[in-house]
């Protein structure tokens, strides 16, 4: 680590083009020491063990967030395929599409690598593509809006998969800088900018979706949304039309409506009713309560929002400054607002269970609270149109109250350093690592290998350019592999053209200002806070190195051996050269030991915190790639059971022959013959029984009006006669004959979660859909395989 600091630092200095003294130049090779000696290398303090902890983590958080990216793909692809299935209306070859995007890959042990020549060729194509971001900037331009879920899948979740690596991160940044500029240069109307459901629209809002990004929707809104959705009788619809609607149910319960009193009304009539204006003002006070208590926490949290969410608000400030200068201050805060609030905080707040901030989804009235809430918060940024909602007119006191504030937030957001200077190191660093992998599918290194041969000439339009060299000595894309082949391969990137750096302590060297002694004097520094770290009770003041040195040259440790011996070394030279004198206890070097010692105690609680944080993060994105799993379990269940009702597809329900086409990334398509219809009747499957406390314990049942002295006593059984449709008794102990037995068919259940329903009344209990769900996949589905 060490060796690549003072590499990174002496490319650094060697390159820059701006001019240094030599207390700046020594002070960059400083910070990389200090760097060095943070780090947990031989050391097992627990400083050490969290750093790796957390390292481990943010490895998981970024392998997990892919892996829920390309589950949430076939989610939304399987709710609108699985709805025309519903109401049989799916063509047979559409019900084997779906069926692909259903499977599973084979847990086999046969590597799917490409052979070393294609290994290598890839590694150096897609190193390029890493380092030189301009060119994955411009794809992501060229490519339709159908491809480009597939490439972003690639860009932001394997290219740059790593997201708390500040090159990665710092590299994807700069494509989001090129891809913005571009989009500035080509938008006509300012009105329009960023506004539309564009490739780059939608580059951003996955580029929020990401670790940090949801690390932070989970500290700042979570806690929020969780304490609205306790009050779940909460009302605060100000819709007078909806709100006129309730007052004709309530009247109808109480007795019906009095004379004159119309069932049905206009929006205008509805709104100038005293009653609806009754029921609405206390609605709205505090509906602007809880928006300003929303406002204010999104507020405080300015020091939390990630650093590429606050620099891409930078850019596009830039941008728009750039090409529009007689911009108002208003309208380049409603730009920035567009992308904070409407692509990043909005969306989190109307559905917070896509976005893992609750549990389960939110009732109705919820529902509409976080809609009304999301729509207040971007009025704030954009100027108000009422124009098809003039029920939002009276929340105008709200927009005017906290405009001012809410455009210093937005422009404070802006205020961050560029990263440019260390991207320079960490580019160069990177040229001396042999150690920069992706984990990368078959499918995606020849899904961007097709695009980027179909663009060439606009990417690459020159013969010498790097990319189109490399691109054309791999030729032509190899078709798709089958889904269960598709696994991840490690890629390792290396590049064609730039030299590692071999001499490191030579590249110091050329500078005239960096001797030989500074080196040295750092090296030492960072050695003695290694071997502090190691042994804690050296740290006690006064610091005595010689002390301290023999202390470690003495240890059982080898390693601390080797360091001790060595440090002494190192001081006697630093004597023998004046830069430290024994007589002041070598004051200057105890004394950055001792700063380095003081930052390293600040860094662990950083690091502790960050921590916690991260593992909750990682938690929440486990529950998510659960839930869904589970959905996907759900649609296989009701496609196996209509497969085998119609005699297709399942082995279970008789053979067929089939022959497997590959279309698209990873998706197989079975081009099956259907099989005469077996005549044999399937055997009826359970009863299964659970009691009353499993199923509320599980969060099956969801609401109960059994009373708790009894619930010891009920029980439910569940079978199933025929596939896809299920009997559910409710039982009382000591009775032969169930209190109540309903039928119950997966088509209706998954109607109802796809329309919302979220709750399955039997009168005395009411479970929750999704839940019920998945507990008659696991039991019977799984059964079925």
């Amino acid at each position: 680590m060490v060796h690549r600091a003072v590499a990174a630092a002496a490319a650094n200095n060697h390159h820059s083009s701006r001019n240094r003294g030599r207390g700046s130049k020594r002070y960059s090779v400083s910070v990389f020491y200090s760097m060095a000696a943070e780090q947990d290398v031989e050391v097992e303090d627990e400083l050490a063990k969290a750093q790796r902890r957390l390292r481990e983590l943010k490895t998981k958080i970024s392998t997990q967030s892919k892996k829920n990216f390309m589950r949430e793909r076939d989610v939304r692809f399987l709710d609108a395929r699985i709805g025309l299935l519903i109401q049989n209306r799916m063509a047979l070859d559409e019900q084997h599409e779906v069926a692909s995007r259903l499977e599973d890959h084979d847990d086999d042990d046969v590597d799917h690598y490409p052979d070393d020549r294609r290994m290598q060729q890839y590694g150096n194509l897609f190193y390029l593509l890493q380092s030189e971001p301009r060119h994955i900037a411009i794809l992501c331009r060229l490519v339709s809006l159908a491809e480009i879920d597939t490439l972003l899948q690639t860009v932001m979740f394997t290219l740059y998969g790593n997201q708390y690596e500040s090159r990665e991160e710092h590299l994807l940044l700069t494509m989001f800088q090129n891809v913005l500029a571009a989009q500035f240069e080509t938008t006509t109307e300012f009105s329009s900018l960023l506004r539309a459901n564009t490739p780059v629209s939608r580059m951003m809002t996955t580029y929020t979706r990401r670790g940090p990004g949801q690390s932070y929707l989970k500290s700042v809104l979570s806690e929020k949304i969780n304490n609205l959705l306790e009050h779940k009788d909460l009302n605060l619809q100000i819709n007078p039309l909806k709100v006129y609607d309730e007052v004709v149910e309530r009247m109808e319960a109480e007795g019906g409506l009095p004379d004159g009193f119309p069932r049905s009304v206009t929006a205008e009539v509805a709104q100038s009713n005293p009653i609806v204006q009754e029921m609405i003002r206390p609605r709205l006070k505090t509906l602007m309560d809880i928006a300003n208590s929303f406002l204010s926490t999104i507020m405080n949290s300015l020091d939390q929002v990630p650093y590429g969410i606050r620099w891409i608000c930078k850019q596009i400030r830039s941008l728009t400054k750039r090409k529009y200068p007689d911009a108002t201050e208003h309208a380049i805060s409603s730009l920035i607002g567009g992308f904070f609030f409407l692509r990043f905080v909005n969306p989190a707040i109307v559905t917070p269970q896509a976005y893992m901030l609750v549990d389960g989804n939110p009732g109705n009235n919820s529902r509409t609270t976080l809609t009304l809430l999301a729509k207040m918060l971007q009025n704030l940024a954009n100027k108000p149109s009422y124009a098809k909602e003039t029920y939002m007119i009276p929340t105008n006191p709200f927009v005017e109250f906290n405009k001012q504030r809410t455009n210093k937030f937005l422009n404070d957001l802006c205020e961050v350093v560029d990263f440019y200077e260390q991207l320079e190191m960490d580019q160069y660093m990177a040229l001396s690592k042999k150690d920069i992998m992706i984990n990368i599918t078959p499918n995606e290194i020849y899904s961007t290998l097709s695009l980027l041969q179909q663009h060439i000439d606009i990417i690459s339009p020159q013969a010498a350019d790097h990319l189109r060299i490399l691109v054309s000595e791999v030729g032509p894309a190899p078709a798709q592999v089958p889904r269960k082949e598709n696994k991840a391969i490690e890629l390792p990137l290396f590049s064609r053209w730039e030299m590692p750096i071999q001499d490191l302590t030579m590249s110091l060297m050329s500078e005239n200002n960096i001797t030989q002694y500074d080196i040295l004097y750092m090296e030492a520094k960072s050695i003695f806070v290694q071997i502090i770290r190691s042994l804690p009770y050296l740290s006690r003041p006064p610091l005595k190195l010689h002390y301290i040195a023999e202390t470690a040259g003495t240890a059982k440790d080898a390693q601390l051996v080797h360091k001790g011996i060595k440090v002494k070394e190192m001081i006697l030279e630093l004597e023998e050269a004046g830069v430290i004198d024994r007589r002041d206890h070598h004051q200057l070097l105890v004394e950055e030991i001792n700063h380095e010692l003081v930052h390293l105690g600040d860094l662990k609680l950083k690091v502790m915190e960050e921590l916690a944080s991260l593992e909750s993060v990682f938690k929440t994105i486990i529950d998510h790639n659960n839930y869904l799993k589970s959905q996907l379990e759900s649609y296989k269940a009701y496609l196996q059971n209509v497969r085998m009702q119609s005699g297709i597809g399942a082995s279970s329900c008789g053979g067929h022959s089939s022959k497997k086409q590959v279309v698209g990334i990873g998706v197989e398509v079975i081009d099956a013959k259907p099989s005469k219809k077996s005549n044999k009747v399937p055997a009826v499957q359970g009863p299964f029984r659970f009691s009353h406390q499993q199923l509320e314990r599980d969060g099956i049942i969801a609401q109960t009006e059994v009373p708790e002295n009894r619930r010891n006593h009920i029980f439910l059984t569940i079978s199933s006669p025929i596939p896809g449709t299920f009997l559910i008794s409710l039982h009382y102990k000591g009775r032969d004959k169930p209190v109540l037995e309903i039928d119950l068919k997966l088509d209706d259940l998954l109607e109802k979660q796809q329309d919302g329903i979220q709750l399955l009344d039997l009168e005395y209990i009411k479970l929750s859909v999704t839940k019920t769900l998945q507990l008659l996949t696991k039991t019977f589905m799984s059964r079925n395989r």
